[in-house]
């Protein structure tokens, strides 16, 4: 999956350059309706299109039928049998050809949530003025087969990020904690060690405060994963495969993923979900409008 979310990432920074240049909120709104119009054509391809046409005259005809014999208790009960007939072969012909472009779906919505969906977290001036839990809480996770590998954490903060306590070591829960916070903006390389084994989690913040701000990251998730289908959601940072880690996650006790959700400014919403919410909104609207010009039965 590595492989696949690399290419998709690279394809991605080369078409969205352009837009992210007019601005994000531009971005997502064309790349959501050109996926859009994509996922009709597709779909016209490869759905039963006189199967789906027909289905809906059926429908559309016993429909008049109800409205014409509504006297005649018989033909009014049997119109309504061939109604939902004919109305569960309609949603089954659509929705047959709907499973091969979630993944697709699941792959572009990915790149959007992670490029979108948040914000580098604030950099704090010093990790001693903080209390606890008022910083980002680094996670480390194992699966069941190597609970016992938690004992063997060590992390190692970069630069520009300061631990607020001391890695805390659960092996009975295979798990692994520690609170940081950013001090310097950037892109922070955090290592975290098991024995020989070594992986890195990337945190990304920024100095609100600065007259001229760093550069935003492109990119940012809250989590490495081990796990296949959650590497689709997560695809800017490769998957975790070594010592038995199933996931290396940031949070903190206001903010589940630790970045702040990103404010989308005159469309309500914000965030992942937002991302999401508009992703759908705006493919949907484009595919509307494109129906009728492509031919497209649904």
């Amino acid at each position: 999956m590595n492989v696949i979310n690399g290419a998709v990432t690279a394809i991605f920074n080369v078409l969205l350059t352009p837009l992210e240049a007019v601005g994000w909120m531009f971005s997502l709104i064309i790349v959501s309706g050109i996926f859009g119009v994509l996922a009709l054509v597709i779909f016209k391809h490869i759905s039963n299109q006189k199967g789906i046409k027909a289905a809906k005259d059926k429908i559309k005809g016993h429909m008049i039928e109800i409205r014409l014999y509504q006297d005649d208790l018989g033909q009014v009960a049997k119109s309504i049998g061939k109604v939902l007939f004919y109305n569960t072969k309609y949603i089954g012909l659509n929705f047959g050809p709907f499973i091969p472009l979630m993944f697709p779906f699941a792959l572009v919505a990915a790149q959007m949530v992670v490029r979108y969906g948040f914000d580098p977290v604030p950099i704090e001036a010093q990790a001693g003025s903080l209390l606890a839990g008022e910083g980002i809480t680094l996670k480390v996770e194992f699966d069941e087969d190597h609970k016992a590998n938690a004992r063997e954490v060590q992390i190692l903060l970069p630069n520009g990020v300061e631990q607020v306590s001391k890695v805390a070591r659960i092996p009975s829960k295979g798990i692994a904690v520690q609170e940081l916070v950013a001090t310097a903006p950037g892109t922070h390389r955090i290592t975290i060690q098991v024995g020989e084994t070594t992986e890195v989690k990337l945190l990304h913040a920024v100095d609100p405060a600065a007259e001229e701000p760093a550069a935003r990251p492109r990119y940012m998730q809250p989590e490495r994963t081990g796990s296949f289908l959650m590497s689709i959601l997560w695809p800017a940072e490769d998957t975790v495969a070594e010592a038995g880690i199933s996931r290396i996650s940031f949070n903190n006790a206001d903010i589940p993923t630790a970045y702040p959700e990103r404010d989308f400014g005159w469309l309500p919403g914000s965030g992942p979900v937002g991302v999401l919410l508009w992703f759908v909104v705006f493919s949907m609207l484009f595919g509307v409008v494109a129906l009728k010009p492509l031919g497209v039965q649904i």
